[in-house]
């Protein structure tokens, strides 16, 4: 489902990076602000998720209205990593470069 040059993190190291306890790191990943990958059967978070400050900003909003759009795990994932021209690049890519809106814009009108 994702490529394998796109990092995935072991939760306990997505713990350390944030400074928080695997406790919030299952809370982040229960309450639906990221999305987890089993890669060589292990849990991990994609890298890109995350910023120096926590989960990239928009990400939470953005899986949201893909799972009121009736999204799978696998499928969210898919569409976050998939090249797009016109935003250009991916849509994580786009919410990293702060371009959120756009983005958002374009999960809510997949549901319809």
């Amino acid at each position: 489902m994702l490529a394998p040059d796109v990092e995935v993190l072991p939760l306990p190291d997505v713990a350390e990076r944030l400074g928080q306890p695997i406790t919030r790191v299952h809370q982040l990943i229960r309450e639906g602000q990221v999305v987890a990958v089993r890669r060589d059967g292990v849990l991990g978070i994609p890298a890109p998720f995350l910023t120096d400050a926590g989960v990239v900003k928009g990400l939470p909003g953005t899986i949201t209205l893909l799972r009121d759009a009736r999204y799978q795990d696998d499928e969210i994932l898919r569409w976050l990593f998939t090249p797009d021209d016109s935003l250009p690049g991916t849509p994580i890519d786009a919410l990293r470069g702060n371009r959120g809106r756009e983005v958002k814009r374009r999960a809510q009108a997949m549901g319809f």
